[in-house]
């Protein structure tokens, strides 16, 4: 009889099937040590998986070490045996740090978009592009007594956010993340926006907040802005009536409907990660996670296909 498999276990067994381990295997290598002195290292493999069941299950260093002890699962996923040494909290800290100075995180989203391009899911021709709040803690009590001095306020709405803020351009046809930037909570989402084009664009979507992006320096002439209008004005607009009302308002229905793509990924990494608050302090560390949170998405979001042409 067939045991029936959780959701967990459905979850890890796509992730393993559709990964490309063996290429981001070959990217860190060059940066990993190859163990000829002291204590042998993990393998490399064991310690990405590791890296990545943090990322999907949202495990801080001291909760990931505790989770091998209490679920034989994810050591199963990891490659390690009941009765054999398990990564603590100082080998999976290091290997996170080693990923952060040699700026490995934006390199893996590279390399995993790489396989998305040759299976066919990341066209060139259009991108969609926002930005999402990131929480920080906002109290001072702390060894500091201050806040993290790289986090910023932001006003949304009527109200204030303390934390980072995370820009991506995703592809418009796909919804997959191509660039990621992050800045303080303060920074304007606009200021970021053309940081956020791959480069062959004709055409690009994004909400009212950026109107008037195509006036700014750096601006491409080549790439066709389509800019959601300001909402108090599409309200006038569509109350006034007429043939030119109605297709106002049909042409900002079509704009949303493209612009929508770019709220997949942010759902994927807050929801379906639990990723709603920043982890680390200062923007370097957050910011090589939230690059391998969207590396990850993508590879969720894409594994239905991925899977299928493995079929």
């Amino acid at each position: 009889m067939s045991l029936r498999k959780t959701r967990k276990a459905i979850f890890l067994d796509q992730m393993d099937r559709v990964v490309p381990w063996s290429r981001l295997v070959d990217l860190i290598a060059p940066y990993y040590p190859a163990g000829r002195t002291g204590r042998p290292p993990f393998e490399l493999e064991t310690m990405l998986r590791t890296h990545f069941l943090q990322q999907w299950f949202n495990l801080s260093d001291p909760a990931m070490e505790e989770a091998f002890f209490d679920t034989p699962l994810y050591r199963e996923f990891v490659g390690l045996a009941d009765n054999v040494r398990l990564p603590d909290e100082s080998t999976i800290l290091r290997f996170r740090h080693r990923l952060e100075k040699h700026a490995l995180a934006v390199k893996i989203l590279v390399e995993v978009n790489a396989v998305l391009s040759e299976r066919g899911l990341m066209l060139k021709e259009g991108s969609a592009v926002d930005a999402t709040l990131i929480a920080a803690p906002s109290s001072t009590k702390n060894k500091d007594k201050a806040r993290d001095p790289e986090m910023h306020s932001s006003q949304k709405g009527n109200q204030w956010h303390f934390g980072m803020k995370a820009h991506i351009g995703v592809d418009a046809d796909s919804g997959l993340v191509h660039t990621v930037r992050c800045t303080s909570g303060n920074a304007h989402d606009i200021t970021q926006a053309h940081r956020l084009l791959h480069g062959h664009e004709k055409s690009v979507w994004a909400d009212a907040g950026y109107q008037g992006v195509e006036k700014r320096p750096g601006a491409d002439p080549n790439v066709a802005w389509h800019v959601a209008m300001r909402p108090g004005k599409r309200k006038t607009l569509k109350n006034a009536g007429g043939t030119m009302g109605d297709m106002l308002d049909k042409a900002e229905k079509l704009k949303a409907g493209v612009r929508a793509k770019v709220e997949h990924p942010f759902r994927v990494i807050k929801r379906q990660f639990g990723f709603a608050r920043v982890r680390y302090k200062g923007l370097a560390k957050n910011a090589a996670q939230i690059a391998t949170l969207f590396a990850l998405s993508n590879v969720w979001m894409a594994r239905q296909h991925l899977m299928g042409a493995q079929a």
